[in-house]
């Protein structure tokens, strides 16, 4: 949630002009669920941040191959 403190104060702003509060009481929960959508998008960048440092050390495992139930050729 420290990522969301960047927002609030744009939302405080945006809520103080008689504008803002009808554009945000319209549009509140496209708002909440591009927020939403971000804090997810960050934390997923971060994440896969993470990952590339451990992989970097040990190598990836490679896919299992799939047996479809047919003989090759």
């Amino acid at each position: 949630m420290p990522r969301l403190n960047s927002i609030i104060p744009l939302v405080g702003s945006l809520l103080l002009s008689r504008g803002g509060r009808r554009l945000a009481g319209r549009h509140a929960g496209k708002l909440a669920l591009a927020t939403l959508a971000l804090e997810v998008w960050r934390n997923r960048r971060q994440k896969a941040g993470q990952t590339q440092d451990q992989t970097t050390s040990e190598p990836r495992p490679r896919p299992r191959s799939r047996w479809s139930g047919r003989s090759p050729r």
